[in-house]
């Protein structure tokens, strides 16, 4: 079995009140097919990309009224060692560690400035099957209103080191794992999400045209919050589904500019 290293976005799932509704949207606007639902998991529900394991989709517990959102999951050797780290940083445990069949173990927590993200220790269940190709995940970014609790916390808990991009046009870091970028950070202010949504983690999936992705998502119901724009790393754009899941699409193969410089942070 392949180990990620600690820290690694490993996978990603999200909670629909109408999964009929969220197996045809995803569908439409990213290609996803989809699997039997695992009745004795809550049925939870895998989503595919040329017959790859790439995100799932879940109902919500009876009673749960969570909003619809896409939790990102970052890679552990140990979720209850990581678990404690999450404490001892300040962080806040929303689920203990609990064990998913033979498939591995998992947990959800926030970091100090309200961002959720899942932990995954890999059993016969490694994470993504696919990545960096249309249809699957390609790149996450804190979204944070307290960039300086994220930027304690992360490297705090997983091995990560930190870059900053340097411009004065926006406040971005990246961590990193073995010198490889793992996970964005960016700073939010009051012009870029309302006050009443929470700071999170913007989920990137890779589209083949970005403006056909972002007309796929306003036909089917869904909003386009940002975008989309030109980047040296693909033209994206930040979208929601009809259910309230934000999440992002980006053309890799469309680049525009040279790459921005990084300095140590």
């Amino acid at each position: 079995m392949t180990v990620l290293p600690e820290g690694t976005p490993c996978w990603a799932d999200a909670m629909f009140k109408d999964l009929d509704g969220a197996k045809a949207f995803y569908g439409s606007v990213l290609g996803w097919t989809f699997g039997e639902s695992a009745s004795e998991f809550g049925n939870y529900t895998t989503a595919y990309s040329d017959g790859k394991a790439v995100a799932a989709v879940v109902p919500p517990m009876p009673g749960d009224d969570v909003p619809s959102a896409w939790c990102l999951y970052l890679a552990s050797p140990d979720t209850a060692a990581t678990v404690e780290k999450i404490r001892a940083a300040g962080g806040e445990v929303l689920m203990e560690p609990m064990q998913v069949g033979d498939f591995g173990s998992m947990a959800i927590a926030k970091d100090p400035g309200g961002v959720t993200f899942g932990v995954w220790q890999a059993g016969s269940h490694e994470g993504f099957e696919k990545q960096n190709e249309p249809g699957s995940y390609t790149w996450a970014e804190v979204l944070t209103r307290e960039p300086g609790k994220a930027d304690a916390f992360f490297p705090a808990v997983f091995p990560y080191s930190t870059k900053r991009i340097d411009t004065d046009q926006v406040d971005y870091k990246i961590f990193q794992v073995a010198d490889r970028p793992a996970l964005g950070r960016m700073k939010v202010g009051p012009d870029d999400m309302p006050p009443e949504a929470p700071s999170y983690v913007s989920v990137y999936f890779s589209v083949d045209d970005c403006d056909a992705a972002i007309a796929k998502v306003t036909e089917h119901g869904g909003q386009l919050f940002f975008g989309p724009m030109d980047s040296p790393f693909g033209r994206f754009a930040a979208v929601g589904d009809p259910q309230g899941a934000a999440f992002g699409v980006i053309d890799l193969g469309t680049t525009s500019g040279p790459m921005p410089t990084m300095a140590d942070a």
